[in-house]
């Protein structure tokens, strides 16, 4: 579990520093990525890319692992301490989508090393 563990605070790592292409590395090409601002999932690499390309015109969203467990069905959740600002770095009033300042688990599924699916899950459900 470490090198998961590991791979996993490295993808932290380079999200919160908005290096797309140094997280979108350890996706697999068909990756089912949660959608966290509408719900249900984006499909592949380059539907990440665009979905935090457009989370990241709107938000600051930052995201700190503080633990890890694995599950009996062999997903590792990542226990985050989730803080979304606006763009200036003040916090969020009134907003429409589905981030907010909460600690939530976000829950992962590795193929080969790469991350196959992303989900979260005590987030509201939407379509796939």
């Amino acid at each position: 579990m470490d090198d998961d563990v590991e791979a996993l605070k490295r993808i932290y790592d380079r999200f919160n520093a908005r290096d797309i292409d140094g997280v979108l590395a350890v996706l697999a090409a068909d990756v089912a990525w949660a959608n966290g601002m509408d719900g249900g999932h984006v499909h592949g690499r380059e539907a990440v890319r665009e979905y935090w390309t457009r989370q990241w015109t709107m938000v600051s969203p930052h995201v700190e692992p503080v633990g890890f467990r694995r599950t009996a069905d062999g997903a590792l959740v990542a226990e985050v301490l989730q803080s979304v600002r606006d763009l200036e770095g003040k916090p969020l009033q009134g907003q429409a989508h589905g981030l907010k300042d909460r600690t939530v688990g976000h829950a992962f599924r590795l193929r080969d090393g790469k991350v196959a699916r992303f989900d979260i899950p005590d987030a509201a459900r939407g379509p796939d």
